[in-house]
Protein backbone atom coordinates (compact mmCIF):
# COMPACT_ATOMS: atom_id res chain seq x y z
CA UNK A 1 0.00 0.00 0.00
CA UNK A 2 2.68 2.46 0.73
CA UNK A 3 4.29 1.79 -3.17
CA UNK A 4 0.87 2.97 -4.41
CA UNK A 5 0.70 6.13 -2.49
CA UNK A 6 4.01 6.86 -3.55
CA UNK A 7 2.94 6.58 -7.02
CA UNK A 8 -0.07 8.29 -6.80
CA UNK A 9 2.04 11.34 -4.92
CA UNK A 10 4.30 11.08 -7.73
CA UNK A 11 1.31 11.48 -10.46
CA UNK A 12 -0.22 14.53 -8.51
CA UNK A 13 2.94 16.07 -8.62
CA UNK A 14 3.61 15.15 -12.12
CA UNK A 15 0.19 16.46 -13.13
CA UNK A 16 0.89 19.73 -11.25
CA UNK A 17 4.19 19.87 -13.17
CA UNK A 18 2.94 19.44 -16.64
CA UNK A 19 0.15 22.46 -15.60
CA UNK A 20 2.94 24.90 -15.11
CA UNK A 21 4.71 23.51 -18.42
CA UNK A 22 1.56 24.25 -20.40
CA UNK A 23 0.78 27.68 -18.42
CA UNK A 24 3.93 28.69 -19.64
CA UNK A 25 4.25 27.43 -23.45
CA UNK A 26 0.82 28.14 -24.14
CA UNK A 27 0.19 31.57 -22.79
CA UNK A 28 -3.56 30.92 -22.26
CA UNK A 29 -4.05 29.90 -26.08
CA UNK A 30 -5.44 26.05 -24.88
CA UNK A 31 -7.25 24.41 -22.25
CA UNK A 32 -3.96 21.66 -21.38
CA UNK A 33 -3.51 23.28 -18.40
CA UNK A 34 -7.01 23.39 -17.13
CA UNK A 35 -6.94 19.65 -18.36
CA UNK A 36 -3.82 18.87 -16.03
CA UNK A 37 -5.16 20.62 -12.98
CA UNK A 38 -8.67 18.59 -13.47
CA UNK A 39 -6.61 15.47 -13.59
CA UNK A 40 -4.83 16.45 -10.64
CA UNK A 41 -7.83 16.96 -8.62
CA UNK A 42 -9.02 13.64 -9.23
CA UNK A 43 -6.08 11.93 -8.62
CA UNK A 44 -6.07 13.81 -5.34
CA UNK A 45 -9.95 13.05 -4.40
CA UNK A 46 -8.88 9.29 -5.26
CA UNK A 47 -6.14 9.41 -3.32
CA UNK A 48 -7.72 10.65 -0.58
CA UNK A 49 -10.55 8.02 -0.51
CA UNK A 50 -7.91 4.93 -1.09
CA UNK A 51 -6.07 5.89 2.04
CA UNK A 52 -9.54 6.02 3.64
CA UNK A 53 -10.61 2.81 2.27
CA UNK A 54 -7.32 1.43 3.03
CA UNK A 55 -7.56 2.41 6.27
CA UNK A 56 -11.16 0.96 6.92
CA UNK A 57 -10.04 -1.96 6.17
CA UNK A 58 -6.88 -2.50 8.11
CA UNK A 59 -4.24 -2.16 5.42
CA UNK A 60 -2.64 0.79 6.88
CA UNK A 61 -2.48 1.73 10.63
CA UNK A 62 -2.70 5.42 11.85
CA UNK A 63 0.16 6.00 14.17
CA UNK A 64 -0.49 9.55 14.82
CA UNK A 65 -1.26 11.65 18.10
CA UNK A 66 -3.76 10.36 20.37
CA UNK A 67 -6.73 12.19 20.43
CA UNK A 68 -8.75 12.68 23.36
CA UNK A 69 -6.46 10.55 25.90
CA UNK A 70 -4.70 12.19 28.46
Amino acid sequence: MKWVIAIALLMIVGSLGSALLFMMRDKGGSSRMIHSLMLRIGLSIALFAGIWIAHYFGLIESTGIQVGVR
